[in-house]
């Protein structure tokens, strides 16, 4: 009988991972980072920026490499490229009549494809699967602490804007009306999304960071209308899917990343066959 069948068996599946270190580090990195990415995709969400989370995590790559051959970590690296990604769109949406999913769209393609072309050139021990696809299972130390201080800058950003944040996405009008700087709420945003995304490279890497930021907002937002419970939604199904993702992939031997990322589909799935007002069975039955 296959490992994964065995496994199903509910004492075993929990608890035989437990005694392997780096399952210990990969269950709580891939927690941490899917609980601060729900969080921040509530905000994605709100304000449709799914096309511009692909767009930095794609822009993080160049990063990767030149930290790598500079001698500094890797999150630095990113953390420049995808600021920069964000305000090189900025700067060619002013200064063009493209219009701002084209210029994201150029951005972040010519960004990934100036990374791959560094990867080639660049003699170094870069493992471009691991970039591309993250590798929670074989994360390091050092790693580990970066990603948890970069996790803990996220979520005290959001805690101290959330309000302004909040309006900022529901109505960005409204909040420039009332005085506040919605300017400055833009590139705050994009920031911490560029922090958010180069946390996500340990855990799915670059490919699959977006579905982080987006799936578990977009899941959410299904079940409810309340910006709070929206966050508690989003949080528990990211922290649910990086669990049952670290598992299934330890049992059945498949990539990690995606594992994750394809029980947060089938959440979102659920989530739209099933929601209690808004799942399409629901509405099938109003109809």
């Amino acid at each position: 009988m296959p490992d994964f069948i065995l496994a199903l068996k509910p004492i075993p599946f929990l608890i035989e991972p437990l005694s392997h270190d780096f399952m210990r580090r990969a269950l709580m990195i891939s927690t941490l980072v899917g609980a601060v990415c729900g969080l921040l995709s509530c905000y994605m969400t709100l304000k449709g920026w799914a096309l511009m989370g692909d767009a930095v995590s794609h822009a993080v790559m160049p990063g990767v490499v030149v930290a790598y051959a500079l001698g500094l970590p890797f999150s630095i690296g990113a953390f420049v490229f995808g600021v920069g990604s964000v305000a090189l769109i900025g700067f060619v949406k002013q200064k063009s009549r493209v219009k701002e999913d084209t210029v994201i769209g150029l951005v972040f393609t010519g960004f990934f494809a100036l990374g791959l072309v560094l990867v080639s050139k660049i003699k170094s021990n870069i493992d471009l699967m691991h970039i591309l696809f993250g590798s929670p299972l074989g994360i390091s130390n050092s790693d580990v602490n970066q990603t948890i201080v970069i996790c803990f800058i996220v979520v005290i950003i959001l805690t101290i804007f959330r309000r302004d944040l909040m309006l900022y996405c529901f109505d960005a009008t409204h909040a420039r009306s009332i005085g506040i700087n919605t300017g400055i709420l833009h590139y705050l945003l994009l920031s911490v999304l560029s922090l958010a995304a180069v946390a996500g490279l340990q855990t799915v890497g670059i490919i699959l960071v977006v579905a982080m930021l987006i799936t578990p907002g977009a899941t959410a937002y299904l079940l409810t209308d309340r910006f709070d419970r929206m966050t508690l939604y989003a949080i528990i199904s990211s922290i649910l899917s990086s669990l049952l993702g670290v598992y299934i992939s330890y049992w059945s031997d498949i990539e990690t990343g995606g594992s994750i990322v394809l029980v947060q589909t089938v959440l979102f799935l659920l989530a739209f066959l099933f929601a209690p007002r808004y799942g399409i069975l629901k509405l099938n039955k109003l109809n």
